[in-house]
This record gives C-alpha cells, structure tokens and sequence, in this order.
C-alpha cells in the first residue's frame, strides 16, 4: 500500500465522482450520483483554492478541498470554507484523515488564509468529535439547520501567524516539531453548544495550544476575525505577553443596515442594505415568496443562496422600485429592481465578468411545473433531484420553457429566456448573460389566484381499542403510544440514539423551538434537544422552565377521541414544533393534503415536502393522521425522510399558541 497526498490533477475528476457515488455515506450526495465533468464544473464554480487528492498507488481513497465559496455560502476575507472531506470506510482508521486535515491547515498558513470554516453532521460523532479536537469552534448557529449540518470554524492558523514573530526561537522549534495538527489544542467536548463569549461588548473565543513544555493561550474577536490577546507560558510557569501581527487582510462586517423597501400590486420588495439580497414578500404567506441573491463585483466570490458577502451599496429609487450600484475598484455593478403589473424585473450591468445569482421559490406548498406538463408536488426530489451539495449537477432548462409554482391562492411563474439550472425543486441558478445593449435582463411574474375551495374532509372518528400512552419529563415527550395492539410512535428511550441529523433522539414525540421555516441563513432545524429540564406538570403535560416552552396532551385516556396537542412558548421568538417519529417502515406511503390539492406518495419521492395535513401509514397498516386543530396557513407540517426513517414536524410560527391533532385510522381520512 502506497498512500500519498497530493494536489488534484487533470484526469481525477472521473475517479473522485465514483468514489464519491460508491459510498451513500458522502458528505456531498446527490440523487443518482455525479459524474466526472459535473465534479470538474463544481471546482470551477467555487472557486476552488486548493483541492487534495489521498490515492493508495492510483487508486483514489480520499479528498479535501478548500474553497472561497460552495453555492450555499461565500468566505470572508481571509477564510476558506472546507468541504469535500471524504476518505473511503476502508481507509478511515489509518492515517489519511488527519494527513487530509494537516496538510489541507498548512496549506493556508503558507498562503496567508488564515481562518477555516467547514459544515459537519452533528448525528455524525465520529466526525464532530474529531473536528472538536483539533480546534474547531461554534460561534454561529449550534444546531443543524435545514441542511442538516451546523458550521465551525478553525482560527489556529490565525492565532499562529499572529503570534509567530515573538514566539522566541525556543517555543517556534517545538511549534516545528509538531507531527500532528491535532495535537496542538487541548480537546474540547462534543457538546453542541457555543464557544463564544462576550468580553467588552465583543464576541469571543478562546483557545489552549499545547507547544511541547510551553502552553499558548489566545482570545479572537470573532466578528473582526482578529486575535484580540495572547500569552506563552513555559515550563516553570512564568507568563509572557506577546505582540500580535495583525493578518494580511481586513474582515468587513455586515453593519446591520435596513432594507430599502417599496411595493406594488399588493406585494412588498425588500433589498437588503448590506449583502442587496431581494426578497418579496405577499400578504398571508409565511416567510418570502421570492428571494433572489445580488451578483457582485467579484464574479468568483458571488452570494450563495445561504450567506452573501457586505458589500458596500448605493441605492437610489427609480419609477416602480430602486437601482443599486456597488463599485469595487475598477469593477462596478449596476442593478435596477423594479415590480409593476406582477412582474419583477431585474437589469444588471457590469464592468467585469458576470457574478452567479441564486433564486428561491417561498412556496412550500402546492404544485410545480418545469415545462413537461406535469404538475407535480412542490418538494425537494419530486420532478428534480437534489443537487444544493453539487450545484453543477443541476437540471439545465431548456430555453423557452416555462417554470411555474403555484399555491393556494398565489403564484410564481418563470419564463426561461436564459439559462437556467434548477438545484432542486424551489430553487435555481440564474445566468446572466449581456444582450447587444450590454444589459443582463431576468423576468419573474407573480400571480394572485383565486383561493380554491377547501376540500371536504372526512369527519371520522378514530376506533375505540384501548389507549396507552407515557410520557416521561428525562426524555421531555413521549415515549409510548399504543392504540390497541397499533404501536403508533418510535422511541428508542430510555436510550438516546441518532436520528437523521438530530443526535440527541429520545422520545417519539417532543416539542422544540426552532429557527424559521422560511429563514435564509439556516432554514427550519431537526428538533434537537438543549440539555435544558423538563418537568411533569400532570401525567400528560410538560414544561421547561429554562426553555419557556410547555405542552399537554388531551384526549389521552379516551380512545374515542383524538389526541390533541397543545403547545405554549410564550415570549419565544423563534418557531415551536411538534415533532413525531411514526412507527413506519423506511419505505411508506403517505397522503398528503397540499394546498387543498390531495397527493398519495411513498417516501422514496421525496427528502422534504410540506402540507396542511398529512397520514402516514404505520407498520401493522393503520395510518397515523396528522393535522392542526385549528387549522390556518401559518400552520404546517413538514415530513423528511431520513436513513433513520420518517421525521414529521407540526410548525407554527413563533409568539403564537398552536394546538394539533392526531390519530390512528385503519384507512387514511384526508
């Protein structure tokens, strides 16, 4: 066996996307795998500082890529988002991993990068305990998002570069001496939780570096991406102060700047003061019913559809909305946004090379055309697979088909004029291409539709078996439900297990509070518990008084009825969600009602689809019903599928009481 680490090379691409489609347990999967020129497109497009190949003689093993973006985020100056970390199961004993990591950290030292960032599944121990020991920290989000992922960033390089010229020849020979990266930093725990602490009005993160006898300490501003203070301590205890370097390049921060608003048809447009996002918003719907990402100067470091970089704007109104102007240098960017009889019309002109724009539909649920004539379900995996970890493994649309999204009583329509590539269902890629008059132009019509007549449901009762059902306050749900032989949930309690991206599941149904469903930055979470107590209120109500959340179940001892859920986060600025793991098998049907629309699906369609009401059909054939008491549009069910199984998610928006019912019916009831 020849192992070796080396830069990517002309002809890898093939061999990595088979390594890559081999293994379901990649950290970048798309439906139907990748091939080899989407992998060399995808390198291109992020603008890839450096890739790493790990190959047993010619035989690729491993991969890990430094970025300057990924499509759903941009770096900073002097950061690099890692991604691409993936080394074969055979393989991940030895010591190609943390050769990957080392190599991949002395590689930005050398270039002056100073600062890495990267994504990890928390359910995925082993990875997140290791990035925990070599240094890696929160200070964002502590929780998975949408994605199913949180971000941590790696700021050694940074404090050793700061700190480097004062060591003294001594403490640097023992800094040369290291063979491994991860041995400079003590460990900290594999707790999600945040390593920033506020000192002075600034946040903070601390580090330990261990240097042979000598010890390092070193606080970073966070915000600034600075080190504020640093120390070495020796051997017989005495402590220096050391003179910091500052880094070869300045972070700017986003200054919080309102957006510029203004409206038209009954519809609200806001342009974000410091990154120019668009957002327009309708009355009724929950969150944006559009996003659309600004392309800046800098082509190769363009927005992602998650996090855009400040820039600096100047935005003027024009008749029916605003021109926005970002100069940088000798480049400059012009766009006018302007909506006038349900059309949104974006114009850009540049002085260099076009940037990317990311474009997201804000409707969850109803139906989505692309052209084919086939309405289908709005869902990520239903009429396009899910390529937001490869945006170069998008469908490309062909010219002068007809995007078309539409909801209840609203709707998004997308005449394809120019190249378009959707990454999944609700969202694409637009490319901006110069007319003869040097004019980039994008078009986005919007449609108020009559709302359609609600459905009849069928008012059925559930059957009347005896009802079991326990709650416990350590596992802070429930942990049984048993309608007659009919075992509804699945709990893993009194053990704590993975579940999709939540690595903290207990019960069968809990209640969190989570991120917006329509947040750009992060998007709905997976109901990851806080080490926060519960307490038992009654035999069938809970409460946490750190967490200010509490919930009760009625109709638990009465079989005839169906179970209700009240759910209570007074004062809770973020979403409260009820969520249910069925005893179902990882292939099910499920019936779903979407914008009054019926849809009978199996769970291999889709990874996440929302709806007003949903069943789900169990293990022994019954079908679980789920559905708001009270229902209004602001309530709605999400259901994802996971390797572990169904995930079913009852959210309301945040400040509000929300009330659910659920119940066993041999068939379902939609």
């Amino acid at each position: 066996m020849s192992l070796t680490i080396r830069p990517y090379q002309q002809g890898d691409a093939h061999d990595i996307a088979e390594l890559y489609n081999r293994h379901r347990d990649n950290p970048n999967p798309v439906a139907g795998g990748i091939t080899g020129g989407e992998l060399e497109r995808e390198l291109a497009e992020r603008d890839t500082a450096t890739f790493l190949v790990a190959a047993d003689g010619s035989r690729v093993v491993g991969t890990f890529g430094l970025f300057r973006n990924t499509g759903r985020r941009c770096a900073r100056a002097g950061e690099l988002i890692a991604d691409m970390f993936f080394v074969a199961p055979a393989y991940r004993n030895g010591v190609i991993t943390g050769r990957l990591f080392t190599e991949a950290v002395e590689w930005m030292v050398r270039t002056g990068c100073l600062v890495l960032r990267l994504t990890v599944n928390p359910a995925n121990s082993v990875a997140f305990k290791l990035y925990r020991r070599v240094g890696c920290v929160s200070v964002g989000q502590t929780v998975p998002g949408e994605d199913g992922n949180v971000e941590l960033h790696n700021y050694i390089p940074l404090i050793l570069r700061s700190v480097f010229a004062d060591l003294g020849d001594e403490v640097r020979s023992a800094l040369g001496q290291l063979s491994s990266f991860g041995s400079v930093t003590e460990s900290r725990d594999g707790e999600l939780r945040s390593d920033v602490k506020p000192v002075d009005g600034v946040r903070t993160v601390d580090y330990v570096l261990g240097l042979g006898e000598f010890r390092l300490t070193a606080s970073v501003d966070v915000d600034r991406g600075t080190v504020r203070e640093a120390a070495i301590t020796g051997a017989d205890g005495a402590v220096r102060a050391l003179r910091l370097a500052g880094p070869p390049y300045s972070v700017r921060a986003p200054k919080g700047l309102p957006p510029h608003r203004f409206a038209s048809d009954g519809l609200a447009v806001e342009v974000d003061g410091d990154d120019g996002t668009v957002r327009v918003l309708a009355p009724g719907h929950h969150g944006p019913v559009f996003v659309s990402t600004w392309p800046g100067c800098r082509a190769g470091r363009s927005a992602g559809w998650r996090e855009g970089e400040p820039c600096d704007l100047e935005v003027v109104p024009v008749e029916h909305g605003l021109r926005i102007t970002e100069r940088l240098g000798d480049e400059q960017v012009v766009g006018s946004v302007t909506l006038h009889d349900g059309v949104l019309r974006q114009d850009f002109t540049f002085t260099g090379r076009p940037g990317r724009v990311f474009q997201t539909v804000g409707l969850r649920q109803g139906t989505f055309d692309h052209g084919d004539g086939a309405a289908r379900p709005i869902g990520l995996g239903l009429g396009v697979r899910d390529a937001s970890e490869v945006v170069a493994a998008s469908l490309e649309v062909p010219l002068g088909d007809r995007l078309d999204w539409q909801g209840a009583s609203f709707g998004v329509r997308l005449p394809v004029r120019e190249p378009v590539r959707l990454i999944h269902s609700t969202l694409l890629e637009r490319v901006l291409e110069p007319g003869e008059d040097g004019v980039a132009r994008l078009r986005t019509e919007f449609r108020t539709r009559p709302a359609p007549e609600a459905r009849p449901r069928t008012a059925a009762r559930p059957a009347a078996p005896a009802r079991e059902l326990r709650l416990a306050a350590s596992a802070a749900g429930v942990t049984t439900w048993r309608e007659g032989t009919t075992k509804v949930l699945r709990s893993p309690y009194p053990r704590v297990r993975a579940f999709g991206n939540n690595p903290r599941w207990s019960a069968g149904m809990w209640v969190t509070a989570e991120h917006d469903r329509a947040g750009r930055a992060s998007g709905l979470g997976w109901g990851v518990r806080t080490s926060a107590p519960w307490e038992e209120k009654h035999p069938f109500a809970l409460f946490s008084p750190r967490e200010r959340i509490g919930w009760e179940l009625t109709g638990a001892e009465d079989p005839a009825e169906p179970v209700r859920v009240d759910v209570q986060a007074p004062g809770h600025e973020e979403e409260a969600v009820l969520w249910i793991t069925p005893n179902a098998s990882r292939k099910t049907a499920v019936v779903l009602d979407s914008a009054s629309t019926a849809w009978e699906l199996d769970s291999t369609e889709f990874r996440q689809i929302w709806a007003s009401a949903a069943a789900v059909r169990l293990s022994d054939g019954n079908w679980l019903d789920v559905r708001p008491a009270d229902p209004r549009p602001d309530a709605e069910i999400v259901l994802r599928t996971t390797p572990s199984g169904l995930l079913v998610g009852c959210v309301s928006p945040a400040l509000r009481e929300s009330s659910w019912h659920l119940a066993v019916h041999p068939e379902p009831v939609l």
